[in-house]
């Protein structure tokens, strides 16, 4: 698991917790950066950077 996806998920945790204690508008608000983050910096990659994000993934999930 990478960094950015451990940060990403302890965002999501963070802001689940907070639903008990502050108004519900704020986590939700947690929530949607938390997703929308990672989401628009792959969108912000040029289309050759995308093609050589997704060989390394495959490249790993392949174990070599």
């Amino acid at each position: 698991m990478t960094p950015h996806m451990k940060w990403g998920i302890a965002g999501v945790i963070i802001a689940l917790i907070l639903f008990g204690f502050i108004p519900w508008y704020i986590p939700v608000i947690l929530l949607v950066i938390a997703i929308a983050v990672p989401a628009i910096a792959y969108r912000m990659l040029s289309p050759e950077q995308r093609r050589r994000l997704r060989r390394v993934r495959q490249r790993k999930q392949l174990g070599n």
